[in-house]
């Protein structure tokens, strides 16, 4: 009877440490596998294309910064105040067909006078 017993509660404590490791290494994995980015079948699918950036790599005020635009290029032609494109030259659409020459000359005087 003694024995018995001893027999029953050495077979419950080998299943109790048995079902512990278990859910233990399925926690490590699952951990492991979150924190290398593989999938797991708690995360969500993988999807095609650029994978989204981590937000624990991005600071969270150059997350929320407003994007600082370029100033508008105007053209250099003297008097004129329309965008230059790169599509003409970098001069507006109605000096698109002034000589390069005379393009860079009114640059020059621009830096001059800005240089002043």
């Amino acid at each position: 009877m003694d024995n018995n017993i001893q027999f029953l509660v050495d077979s419950f404590v080998k299943q109790i440490v048995a079902t512990v490791e278990a859910a233990a290494a399925r926690r490590v994995q699952a951990a492991v596998s979150a924190a290398l980015g593989a999938g797991s079948a708690l995360t969500a699918p993988r999807r095609r294309g650029r994978p989204a950036k981590a937000s624990y790599l991005v600071p969270a005020a150059a997350a929320s910064a407003p994007v600082k635009r370029r100033p508008k290029q105007l053209c250099p032609v003297p008097g004129c105040t329309g965008l230059a494109a790169p599509v003409f030259g970098m001069v507006c659409s109605k000096h698109k067909d002034v000589s390069k020459v005379l393009i860079k000359k009114y640059r020059a005087q621009r830096r001059a006078a800005k240089a002043k």
